[in-house]
């Protein structure tokens, strides 16, 4: 039995920090690998598929693909940047024999670079590094690879590691280069890179078969599709396998459908060989981390620990006066069913269920980790309500322990005092600052996960919207002490019924208003957020009396000031730990949890 190698296919991941153009890189490598016919209409940024995905320009769940060079076949995954989504990342990267690391020319390494980068070099991976967007008139690409450079030593890697090819792109421009000085031509540089440096998969290819499940699909024809690398041997369609769980658990099914990927498209195949990436079809409750392996020998491949949740908030049945009214989906069951199918695919979410059969606690890596799944539901006809997100605890030898994050703030230097203000209480602390480029000053600071729920808001408020925040989880670390909840009380709306000019006018004056005119409220419902510190309710449907002396005419002569339109994650961020978020299809409503104005004063009396 001696080992193979195959040559003619080398598998690679693109990692890189939020917008540093990992996906519009795919996109040049397809278009120029001819995977495309001459006349194809082609959008921008092809792999994000999901519908939030291109709302957001942000990639949440990782994609295969493939191209075709001088007779080799590279299997390329994008993955996502965001940290909220790292269980994506840390997965896939078990598929791949090396990683392409994408760092934009002008903002260098950030702390997601850090974060990705990490994960690759545990796994000894050996990146190639692209600097991309040198086209941009502020890039500073020779700096940028010092700070690559340096970001390598401070995590640790090895010689081998450490002496990473460079590459040079604009991936918007559908160019790469070896050398800055040389012609803006095409993306063949990449290529040749890529097929000189990974390494080709080597293994045993007449031994038994052994696949690791590192992703899950699903098709309406063949059902849940599993996706991995074939570690050992190879696979034939209606072959005899043992699915091994990650329980210990085995169980012998038959493969109905073979697919490897070619371009963007899954192509039926009889049989694959170690090394090539494919989707297996036949095997109903298939799940991520589980070993495809031959009946004769069922060997488990080990499987990549994922980071634990941080966040967790409740996600409860609607039992609004208005429940019902807007969803096609709003009973316990239905909610429960639903929660318990993304555990299939999303791997760093955890579902938990409580005393009560109306309310599941949900645990996630971030706001934007759980605030995506509220979303998803919410367009797929889901009706539910959510309680504001708490920090995960943990306790060592009788020490409380909390998540820390490490974060990266750019602002212009005229902000700086009142964003170092405003982290002060939130129990921030500075660990850096240097002043970069253009006016733009650069604050790390190590904070309490819990200090970051509700600050993006006043973030982009106090810094007039050019302030960027980056923030990646660090470490647990003792309890750092009370943190104030929100410094302002909410507008409660007094009555069921509908907002009217006259109602919202006399409202406005005692803080911002969060509805329009016509708007259907009921009462308990937060209309609005109070410029005192207590919650104050209004009447905001109260009409204006008409008397002889008084004519309906006057009415026009009130002005009121545009509502702040608050969208899902801007609603989590503000409510308080008495309130929760109704989420329907057609509307994100803010509520009191106790909605009858006189229990609420008797329970914050017993409080």
């Amino acid at each position: 039995m001696e080992l193979f190698t195959r040559n003619d296919i080398r598998n690679i991941a693109i990692i890189a920090h939020v917008d540093h153009g990992k996906t519009t890189l795919v996109d040049a490598m397809l278009k120029q690998s001819h995977v495309f016919r001459d006349n194809e209409q082609v959008e921008e940024r092809v792999m994000d598929s999901n519908d939030l995905e291109k709302e957001r320009g942000i990639t949440i769940l990782s994609k295969n693909t493939s191209i075709s060079y001088n007779g080799v076949k590279v299997n390329i995954v994008d993955t996502p940047g965001h940290a909220d989504f790292g269980g994506e990342v840390e997965r896939v990267l078990k598929m791949v024999d090396s990683v392409i690391l994408v760092v934009d020319s002008y903002e260098g390494a950030m702390p997601q670079t850090k974060f990705v980068l990490k994960k690759a070099l545990e796994l000894k991976l050996k990146p190639i590094v692209v600097i991309n967007k040198i086209d941009k008139p502020n890039a500073r690409s020779e700096e940028v690879i010092d700070e690559v450079f340096d970001l390598f030593v401070e995590l640790g890697a090895d010689d081998e590691q450490l002496d990473f090819p460079i590459v040079y792109a604009s991936a918007k421009g559908g160019y790469a280069k070896k050398e800055l000085s040389d012609a803006d031509e095409n993306m063949i540089p990449l290529f040749d890179t890529v097929i000189k440096n990974v390494k080709a998969p080597t293994g045993y290819i007449d031994k038994p078969l052994q696949l690791l499940v590192t992703t899950i699909d699903y098709n309406e024809y063949v059902g849940r599709i599993g996706i991995g690398k074939i570690e050992r041997g190879e696979i034939k369609k209606n072959q005899q396998v043992s699915v091994l769980g990650r329980d210990g658990s085995k169980k012998n099914v038959k493969i109905s459908n073979l697919y490897v990927y070619s371009g963007l498209k899954r192509e039926e195949v009889e049989v694959a060989k170690l090394g090539d990436i494919v989707a297996v079809a036949g095997i109903p409750d298939i799940n991520i981390g589980e070993t495809i392996a031959d009946t004769s020998c069922p060997e488990a491949l080990p499987f990549v620990e994922i980071d634990e949740p941080t966040l967790s908030m409740y996600f409860m049945v609607n039992n609004s006066p208005f429940a019902g009214q807007e969803g096609d989906f709003v009973t316990s069951r239905q909610v429960r069913d639903r929660l318990f199918k993304e555990l299939e695919t999303n791997v760093s979410l955890k579902i938990e269920e409580t005393d009560s059969a109306d309310s599941f606690k949900v645990s996630g890596r971030g706001e934007l980790h759980l605030s995506i799944l509220i979303e998803t539901m919410r367009r797929e006809g889901y009706e539910f309500q959510v309680s504001k997100p708490s920090v995960i605890y943990h306790e060592e030898n009788g020490v409380k322990l909390e998540p820390i994050e490490f974060l990266t703030i750019d602002v212009p230097e005229e902000f700086m005092g009142v964003v170092m203000e405003k982290l002060g209480p939130r129990k921030a602390e500075m660990i850096n600052m240097t002043s970069a480029v253009n006016g733009y000053t650069r604050l790390e600071f190590k904070i309490p996960a819990r200090g970051l729920i509700g600050f993006r808001n006043e973030f982009m408020t106090d810094t007039k919207g050019n302030g960027i925040m980056n923030h990646v989880f660090d470490s647990y670390e003792p309890y750092k002490g009370d943190i104030p909840e929100r410094t302002r009380g909410s507008i409660v709306a007094f009555e069921m019924g509908e907002a009217v000019t006259y109602g919202l006018f006399n409202a406005q004056e005692r803080g911002r208003l969060f509805i329009t005119p016509g708007t259907k409220v009921y009462e308990g419902m937060v209309a609005g957020e109070c410029s005192r510190a207590e919650d104050i309710d209004v009447n905001v449907c109260k009409k204006k009396q008409l008397t002889n002396t008084r004519s309906s005419g006057a009415d026009e002569a009130l002005k009121l000031v545009p509502a702040v339109q608050m969208s899902l994650e801007q609603c989590i961020e503000f409510i308080a730990s008495d309130e929760y978020v109704e989420v329907t299809p057609e509307n994100i409503r803010m509520r009191k949890s106790i909605l009858d104005s006189t229990e609420r004063k008797r329970a914050s009396r017993k409080k």
